[in-house]
């Protein structure tokens, strides 16, 4: 168990390094996909998924003695598994503006979404058992500390990440950050 709590952990956080790089960076501040007409649909995926994400956090990660709670934690990773295939549907779409999407984000969309899910799958190994032809979720009230601490630590800036995505979407609230961006002379 500690060694796929280690590789989940490892890919969480190089997951959450390129979450950043891609949704943040990429996304809002230097594509500024928010306020493309043509790419309002995959601002409003990436939205989703980043509603999604501090959800996954909380319930399938931190609230490990809870089988609700990992119920609601598969049942959001399934509606993100979801919005991922239809936010790749339309991306080519989206991003004519630039000529579609450039391979490296393209590859850079690969890894990011792998390790995001490789941590999910990694982490169901743990928690799922087959006994008896039957699936059981075990507790894992055993986990070292720091996976707690790193997921504590994550969930912060996963929140922050969902609360701008969100504001970006309200048509009076986009503007605020459009006049914060402009005046950080970069990019």
């Amino acid at each position: 168990m500690e060694t796929a709590i280690i590789i989940s952990s490892f890919f969480l956080v190089l997951f959450a390094v390129l979450a950043l790089y891609d949704g943040f960076y990429l996304h809002i501040f230097k594509y500024q996909l928010h306020n493309r007409e043509e790419s309002k649909t995959e601002h409003i995926t990436h939205t989703f998924r980043a509603v999604f994400f501090p959800a996954i956090l909380y319930f399938l990660f931190l609230k490990q003695n809870n089988h609700t709670a990992f119920v609601i934690g598969l049942t959001i990773v399934l509606l993100d598994i979801l919005v991922l295939g239809y936010d790749a549907f339309i991306e080519k779409d989206s991003r004519q503006f630039m000529g579609g999407l450039p391979r490296w984000e393209y590859i850079v969309h690969l890894f990011v979404n792998g390790f995001h899910f490789a941590s999910i799958a990694v982490y169901l190994s743990i928690r799922l058992t087959f006994q008896n032809g039957e699936i059981m979720i075990s507790n894992t009230n055993q986990s070292p500390g720091y996976f707690n601490l790193l997921i504590v630590n994550l969930l912060p800036g996963a929140i922050v990440m969902a609360i701008l995505h969100v504001f970006l979407c309200m048509p009076k609230t986009a503007p605020i950050w459009n006049n914060f961006r402009g005046k950080i002379n970069c990019c």
